[in-house]
């Protein structure tokens, strides 16, 4: 085709190489066109390419406003203040604004009151006023009122953060001062009982929302979470029973029909999870790629199969690293519930390996068939396990007051991984592998094991690198909500172990 150029002369093609500013352009497109998901993801792209220019960084806070991703713009924006333009005084007006979006209006007054003290006349300054006099109208008390409020919704978010790092000891602790200081604040409770039931502590999990069901009956984040602790117990009596009162259940609250739904789906009632999650979606439901996720699986059983592939192409807009992981895939479970079958776990219990002996006991953990499996010669007469290995087992069985902080450390960072990883294909087991052969090293070391974060950020990256999948640092910094300077160090540290 080349030869039908005037002249006969060839085309020539030139490179091109996306520069920082040519994805802002194009993020800052797709946020006038209100498409915000894709904006999101060029603003992301062009961050990367130019990490110290805090206009970009400013873009992508306000559009994680719009997203309703409040803590994630929080960061962006204290991060331009602090380290990469202090004068841009703009960034307090933001904060101030997203700050009473999360009813923290003590935050929320400080930072109005410091944008206008720095813009008298500024381009927000009318509505920072404006946002001030909301604020002193809403608590009726000025500053001195936000105390109590803000207290409450500071914990709420410490114990969020700490649940998804996958600090769960952490979550527990900073929950039970919640539960003791609120003790009519349900949420607490309700996140109380997953954090216990993550950490193996059963008998509290379900304690806990026996407590709540007592105090507040019919609390829907309870019974969906009953029933979640049913379905991975095995107790399928009593998820029957109970999934018949939940069918009964009409919420008017969009974010609660959604927990009935997702609830539906995960315990396998796709027929009951579909018409709620469908219905959603006709009403103009904007969730996350868990929604869409739940909404796939669930279309997928009930033979609606458009369906499930539109909503799992708004999964991939949304998370494009799970492309592969569709639920029908081959190899792929049927939930992000893991039924992992009892001959592969064996198996991996006679290997030689330690790294394969504490994936094994891992995947034990997440297996519908637990109890059978640590009742197992492999797990109970193993003479090939070591000290942690024993531990670990324990820790399964629910008797972790005499099980070593180590082994702890290395299960909340492996559930970290897992929270990003709960279909687990072959081909990521090797994430797991490496993480439990880095911990066995680390402790043959004795290196002080903190931070399980940038463990597992730097266990990812390292991985990822080893199969020339190309990740940033900061984009997996970002996953695991820690700095981008901690991830390098602890990628230093990774590499020296394996090496």
């Amino acid at each position: 085709m080349g030869n039908d150029s005037k002249g006969g002369q060839q085309a020539k093609i030139l490179p091109f190489h996306p520069t920082g500013e040519y994805y802002f352009s194009k993020g800052l497109k797709a946020y006038h066109r209100r498409d915000l998901y894709k904006a999101k993801k060029f603003l992301e792209r062009a961050m990367e390419l130019e990490p110290n220019e805090p206009m970009i960084a400013c873009q992508l806070a306000i559009t994680c406003t719009e997203m309703g991703e409040y803590s994630y713009s929080n960061n962006l924006l204290e991060n331009i203040l602090n380290v990469l333009d202090p004068f841009m005084a703009e960034c307090h007006y933001f904060l101030a604004n997203n700050y009473a979006h999360l009813g923290m209006f003590k935050e929320a007054y400080r930072h109005a009151n410091a944008y206008l003290d720095k813009e008298e006349d500024g381009e927000f300054s009318e509505d920072a006023e404006d946002l001030l006099d909301l604020i002193t109208f809403e608590t009726d008390e000025g500053e001195e009122g936000y105390n109590q409020e803000d207290g409450l919704i500071f914990k709420q978010e410490k114990a969020r953060e700490y649940l998804e790092s996958g600090d769960f000891t952490q979550a527990i602790e900073v929950l039970l001062e919640t539960i003791e200081e609120y003790p009519d604040f349900w949420s607490a409770y309700n996140n109380l009982a997953l954090a216990y039931y993550y950490v193996g502590q059963t008998e509290d999990a379900y304690g806990t929302l026996d407590t709540v069901l007592e105090k507040s009956p019919g609390n829907l984040h309870a019974l969906c979470n009953m029933a979640v602790f049913h379905f991975y117990q095995q107790k399928d009596d009593k998820l029957d029973k109970l999934v018949q009162s939940l069918a009964k259940i009409r919420p008017i609250v969009m974010e609660q029909r959604f927990k009935l739904g997702a609830t539906f789906a995960l315990v396998g009632k796709y027929d009951l999870a579909y018409q709620w999650l469908k219905q959603l979606q006709k009403n103009g439901f904007e969730g996350d790629a868990t929604f869409y996720y739940w909404l796939a699986l669930s279309a997928h059983y009930q033979g609606y199969e458009h369906t499930a592939k539109q909503a799992w192409k708004r999964v991939l807009d949304i998370s494009p690293d799970k492309a592969g992981m569709e639920p029908w895939a081959e190899g792929n479970t049927q939930t992000a519930g893991f039924r992992t079958q009892m001959p592969s776990i064996l198996k991996r219990m006679e290997s030689e390996y330690t790294e394969e002996r504490l994936f094994a006991i891992f995947l034990a953990k997440h297996s519908l068939e637990k109890d059978k499996l640590i009742q197992h010669s492999l797990f109970m007469e193993n003479e090939n396990l070591t000290e942690p290995e024993q531990g670990y087992i324990m820790l399964l069985g629910g008797k972790n007051q005499s099980v070593n902080s180590g082994i702890e450390f290395a299960d909340r960072t492996a559930e970290l991984l897992y929270k990003h990883y709960s279909i687990i294909q072959a081909s990521e087991a090797g994430l797991f592998l490496m993480w439990f052969s880095l911990f066995a090293e680390a402790v043959n070391e004795n290196i002080k094991l903190t931070n399980p974060a940038a463990w597992a950020a730097a266990t990812e990256y390292t991985w990822n690198k080893l199969r020339d999948e190309k990740k940033s640092q900061q984009e997996i910094a970002k996953k695991y909500y820690i700095s981008t300077s901690t991830l390098a160090k602890y990628v230093k540290l990774v590499n020296s172990l394996l090496h």
